[in-house]
């Protein structure tokens, strides 16, 4: 598997795609660091919106929609409920025969998501991200990062 490292988005453009490494056109995998805050979620996001673009599955394709909208949702996540300060999260797409599956990273263990989502009030603000990421996703979980502390929601689509 290729793994592509990208430059923290302190140094990238501003909107974050000019400086990017060129796309790999084979259907393999990236892996990006992306600095834990809002602005590294929207990066994530249109990271892997660029690379399926490149891989064949346009923007407007269901597996883009999909996968674009699972990784907002993960990033946010690793945003709001992983943040540990100067660390990074990280963004993983691999593109198989079959399956495409985004891997979001972050450095904090005690904080991990439900096995099922729950319904939040109806009123709250918030709380509804793993339930769109479960609506969308045919498979998602949680395991911890093997070689660091934190760990990793993933979410795969069939394509």
């Amino acid at each position: 598997m290729l793994l592509v490292r990208a430059l923290p988005t302190r140094h990238a453009a501003p909107h974050g795609i000019s400086r990017l490494p060129s796309p790999c056109h084979s259907r393999t995998g990236v892996r990006h660091a992306v600095q834990l805050h809002a602005r590294g979620a929207r990066l994530a996001r249109r990271l892997v919106s660029q690379y399926l673009e490149s891989w064949g599955h346009d923007y407007d394709s269901p597996l883009n929609e999909k996968l674009t909208l699972i990784t907002a949702e993960l990033a946010a996540n690793a945003v709001c409920h992983g943040y540990v300060p100067d660390r990074d999260f990280k963004v993983r797409l691999t593109l198989g025969q079959t399956t495409a599956r985004v891997e979001v990273s972050d450095t904090r263990t005690e904080r991990k998501p439900p096995e099922e989502p729950q319904e939040p009030q109806p009123d709250a603000e918030s709380g509804r991200g793993l339930l769109l990421v479960a609506a969308l996703a045919e498979r998602w979980g949680t395991v911890p990062r093997p070689a660091a502390p934190g760990k990793t929601v993933w979410a795969e689509c069939t394509h």
